[in-house]
């Protein structure tokens, strides 16, 4: 005899459904998985025994045989124990109920209770998608799956539960959203405030545009001057995100595992600052079961990368593609996983390996080949793709020892969200939320410049070198700058304030 139920498995950032079907026949006891699992599914063997027996329910005592279809398709993680055990059950005819439109997820622990397992809210996507009406899962995860509206979450503490309730003995009450399941919280007050931030008022100024605008910017500066301390203020000014992008950001980092499980939505813009020595795998995410790197974890957030050059080049070199497409593409010999990586990249750098060359105040130590040789570390078309480039100075002393506080991110972000909305109702038929994310179709009907215009970026275009990609980004740049003032046109200050952000490309 045998029967089947429905689980998920996770591919990439999406789930698609899996048939588990067990079947049990005589012989001498073997219990087998097959269906491309991986360890952790044919480890399930021993949790689903020992789960089922202390679930005061018995385990055949013959040959059962699981699989997971279709077979094509990589299994991993624990999440099929729930449904291998409930296969068993139904087979055993221990359990009798009609599985169709039901979905199984779980981890079985030994005693028979229900663990938490990622990827939850893809998986409530897709029953969504497809058609399924009801998703048994560990009650830790209820809340996240009941995100999505039009499904029943039957959220179960332990198997034995779960055995009654499709007995029809004893129900579980399906889960009850609440209004803070759908409620963006307001964004938690940052400890780096921009007030607090002495001087440096050019540099506020790039961050406030590159907020805007979802800009790309790279600091240069002296050690000490305050660059790691502007950017960890670059999360108090970023606009609120819409419940679109905290569900595309949620469902990242619910594949990741890195969901709070009493947070069930983000509703913060990201901000990932990994170490320099971080590898490429890191960055753009991948792995025998590709899993999203620190790029796709910065999705509609800021990518902070301090000490730009020493990171190693090749790594480096990763960013150019998903900058330019805003996804990472990986491929694997049987599948292609795409990520989204829709990210603002934030990183700082010395302008030399002692940090003082240009200094007035300090010689630099460094020999003319080790000043070549450190800023080569950054590739020329990766340093292209930067929107904003900033020299941050060291700060005077008058300036330190000042009393009085500088404006306040708050005041910033109110005129950072202001000019994000006016984006948004911009591009509201263009599926594009900012002013970065502009293609060629966008820049000609929105970026039209008078003559005045036309003449400054023709000098800056012969004298600077810049390429079609630099041409692109002064008139996206000058489009932003626009918008902070609340301009519909784009008129030579605007684009004269751009261009000046493009003297520090090498």
């Amino acid at each position: 005899m045998s029967s089947k139920v429905y689980s998920a498995a996770l591919i990439g950032l999406d789930a698609e459904p899996i048939e588990v079907e067990a079947d049990v026949s005589g012989g001498l006891p073997k219990f087998n998985v097959v269906g491309l699992p991986d360890a952790a599914v044919q480890e399930s063997r021993e949790r689903v025994r020992s789960a089922i027996k202390n679930s005061d329910s018995f385990f055949p005592g013959t040959r059962v045989t699981v699989n997971l279809a279709p077979a094509d398709i990589k299994k991993e993680g624990p999440a099929y124990d729930l449904p291998i055990a409930v296969a068993i059950m139904q087979t055993t005819a221990q359990i009798n109920f009609d599985p169709e439109g039901k979905i199984f997820i779980g981890e079985l622990a030994l005693d028979g209770k229900l663990r938490p397992v990622n990827g939850v809210l893809p998986v409530a996507l897709m029953c969504k998608k497809k058609g399924f009406k009801t998703l048994f899962l560990p009650e830790i995860n209820a809340r996240e799956a009941s995100l999505i509206n039009g499904i029943e979450i039957i959220p179960i503490k332990n198997f034995s539960d779960l055995t009654l309730h499709l007995r029809e003995t004893e129900k579980i009450p399906a889960y009850e959203k609440t209004k803070e399941d759908f409620f963006i919280s307001e964004e938690k007050e940052n400890r780096f405030d921009m007030s607090y931030v002495k001087g440096q008022e050019n540099a506020k100024r790039a961050f406030e545009i590159a907020a805007s605008g979802g800009h790309n910017l790279l600091m240069s500066g002296p050690p000490g001057s305050g660059k790691t301390l502007l950017a960890k203020t670059m999360p108090s000014i970023l606009p609120k995100m819409t419940l679109d992008e905290s569900l595309e950001v949620t469902k990242i980092y619910s594949i990741a595992g890195l969901l709070a499980k009493d947070q069930p939505l983000i509703s913060e813009r990201p901000f990932r600052s990994p170490h320099h020595t971080s590898s490429g795998v890191s960055l753009v995410g991948g792995g025998a079961w590709p899993r999203p790197g620190e790029i796709s974890l910065s999705h509609r957030g800021v990518l902070f990368l301090d000490e730009l050059p020493e990171f190693e080049r090749q790594v480096l070199e990763n960013l150019r593609q998903p900058l330019e497409d805003a996804v990472i593409q990986i491929s694997r010999a049987q599948q292609t996983i795409i990520f989204p990586a829709k990210f603002t990249l934030l990183a700082s750098m010395n302008p030399c390996p002692c940090g003082f060359y240009g200094s007035t105040d300090q010689d630099c130590t460094c020999t003319p080949n080790e000043i070549i040789r450190y800023q080569k570390k950054i590739s020329g078309p990766l340093l292209d793709r930067i929107d904003l480039y900033i020299d941050v100075p060291k700060v005077k002393y008058e300036k330190l020892v000042a009393r009085d506080l500088a404006e306040s991110s708050k005041k910033i972000k109110e005129r950072v969200q202001k000019a994000r909305e006016i984006q948004e109702k911009r591009y509201k038929n263009y599926n594009i939320t900012c002013n970065s994310e502009m293609g060629n179709k966008e820049l000609k009907e929105f970026c039209n410049l008078d003559g005045k215009s036309q003449e400054l970026v023709k000098m800056a275009v012969t004298n600077m070198h810049l390429s079609a990609r630099g041409f692109n980004r002064i008139l996206k740049l000058s489009r932003t700058i626009a918008d902070l003032d609340g301009n519909d046109e784009v008129l030579a200050e605007h684009v004269a304030e751009a261009i000046q952000y493009r003297s520090r490309q090498s």
